[in-house]
């Protein structure tokens, strides 16, 4: 099999892992061990309808894409595009059910309560002052970029290796 050096693009996204598997984590509480029903074919039914253990799996696949861009770790096209590929259902859908979930766990009463109270006490109508809505704003952005540079790397593999399989080194 031919060998070629891991595009810049690959090598690239070892940040982007870190910093999505931290993401995942605090966007969905996931523990730092998950257990796995194997007892028979079919008892995963209702694990995977789980959000938190799609997005724990989901964790598991960068843990993997991030030992895959290791410098010096030989691997091959094929598993870094199917890692990648396995990765996307689930990072597509993650912002969306991160906010759906934070949405639905909010209080909103007195969260508007909260509003009053700044415009009543002459507040300065700081977002600091109610817990700043740019910190969300800024996860989701952070989240969207290294999403993308995972599709620019899938992208690199694929033109390094002329759409064939090639070990990487």
């Amino acid at each position: 099999m031919d060998e070629i050096p891991k595009p810049r693009e690959l090598l690239a996204i070892r940040g982007a892992t870190e910093d999505l598997f931290a993401l995942l984590r605090k966007w969905f509480a996931v523990p730092t061990t998950v257990t796995l029903d194997l007892r028979a074919v079919d008892s995963a039914v209702a694990e995977l309808g789980e959000p938190r253990l799609v997005i724990a799996m989901a964790m598991r696949k960068l843990q993997a894409l991030h030992l895959l861009t290791t410098p010096g770790v030989v691997t091959t096209t094929d598993v870094v595009l199917t890692v990648i590929q396995d990765l996307e259902r689930a990072l597509l859908q993650a912002p969306a059910m991160h906010l759906r979930d934070t949405a639905a766990a909010t209080d909103w009463d007195a969260a508007l309560a909260a509003l009053d109270d700044v415009r009543d006490t002459g507040g300065s109508g700081d977002p600091g002052e109610l817990g700043d809505p740019e910190d969300a704003n800024d996860d989701i952005t952070l989240f969207r970029t290294h999403h993308a540079a995972l599709h620019n790397a899938a992208r690199a593999v694929l033109h390094a290796s002329d759409g064939r399989i090639r070990r990487l080194v």
